[in-house]
């Protein structure tokens, strides 16, 4: 009698924490449910023809004229290190100094043997004259010299090469090595750039970079000197546009002590000799991202579409579409950062 009412309890204790526990799973699908979004309100736009400017207006990005990683042409141990991160050097300067001892050494034993050779091959020359001496042994003495020169001539360079040197003037942006540190033969040791002159690398449509010149003259803005115009003029347009029918364009742009600029930082490009025609245009708040990188959600039978068209031109508000959406595609401009791929959405007006 005592074993029927424990496993009668244990019965009821069961069906209790059974019930409990449906009782709390229906609380959670009912929670779920409610906070479980299925539909993202959003304002959108649409993609149309437009004229954006009168001006062709790009952005592109501020290069040095001249990037040089410094390449250890020797090995050995850093005795001397010359030069810092920010200094400025010029062509020639000795940046990282190896040790010389044993390339010194050679040389200079490469060089007396050398000018022996040569003094050897004069006073040979003489003897031939005087018929002293045969063909043979003239030509055994200019041979002697001939190989006493190549050795210097290797000898020297090996020397030489321990003195790392720029071949540019510019401003030392790295250093990789440190008194004491063993450098290996073709490592990178430093590296300097030349930024007295700039330039502005972009990509121009094929509508547009018929219309463009090398010598133009075209007008560069920053973000960083709001105001602040600088002049600036086509070096090269390439031959040879990519897939998305943009062409590579070069700029020339004298850096400016009174604002001096950076390489790295983004320009915008102002070309006046170009009249722009009528372009697709898409709000600047539609995008995601970059520029340069650009993303869009647009609309489809209720749904977010995530697009990647290609920018052109910017102006204000409003960039320019070369490719990637069409005349009359939804474009939502609000919202877009709740979504993803084939979210349902819901236009607010």
């Amino acid at each position: 009698m005592k074993n029927i009412k424990i496993i009668l309890s244990i019965i009821v204790v069961a069906a209790v924490m059974i019930a409990v526990l449906l009782h709390n799973r229906a609380k959670i699908k009912a929670a779920e449910s409610v906070d479980k979004i299925d539909v993202y309100p959003v304002n959108i736009d649409t993609v149309e023809s437009k004229y954006l400017t009168d001006h062709l207006n790009l952005v592109g990005t501020i290069q040095a004229n001249n990037d040089v990683p410094i390449v250890a042409e020797a090995q050995g141990k850093v005795t001397k290190v010359m030069a810092s991160v920010g200094d400025y050097k010029k062509a020639g300067a000795t940046l990282i100094q190896l040790d010389d001892v044993l390339e010194q050494a050679a040389f200079k034993t490469a060089e007396v043997n050398y000018r022996k050779a040569q003094k050897d091959y004069e006073r040979y020359q003489s003897l031939y004259l005087q018929k002293s001496v045969t063909d043979s042994q003239l030509e055994g003495a200019k041979l002697a010299m001939q190989s006493a020169e190549a050795q210097y001539i290797t000898t020297k360079k090996a020397y030489e090469d321990t003195k790392i040197i720029t071949p540019i003037s510019g401003i030392v942006t790295s250093r990789n090595v440190d008194l004491g540190n063993y450098v290996l033969n073709h490592s990178v040791v430093a590296e300097v750039i030349d930024i007295a002159t700039l330039k502005v690398q972009l990509n121009v449509s094929e509508q547009d970079v018929f219309n463009l010149k090398v010598g133009d003259k075209v007008q560069v803005t920053t973000d960083v000197y709001p105001g602040v115009a600088f002049e600036g003029r086509i070096k090269t347009i390439s031959d040879k546009g990519d897939a998305a029918h943009t062409y590579p364009v070069e700029v020339d742009l004298p850096n400016n002590s009174a604002h001096p600029l950076k390489a790295g930082m983004f320009a915008h490009v102002t070309f006046n000799s170009v009249s722009k025609s009528k372009e697709l245009i898409i709000p600047r708040d539609a995008l995601l991202g970059s520029v340069k990188d650009a993303q869009v959600y647009i609309v489809e039978n209720g749904e977010a579409k995530l697009r990647n068209p290609v920018i052109g031109s910017t102006s204000n508000n409003y960039l320019e579409v070369v490719s990637g959406l069409n005349a009359g595609d939804v474009i939502i401009v609000n919202g877009q950062n709740n979504l993803k791929e084939n979210y349902k959405v819901k236009i607010i007006k």
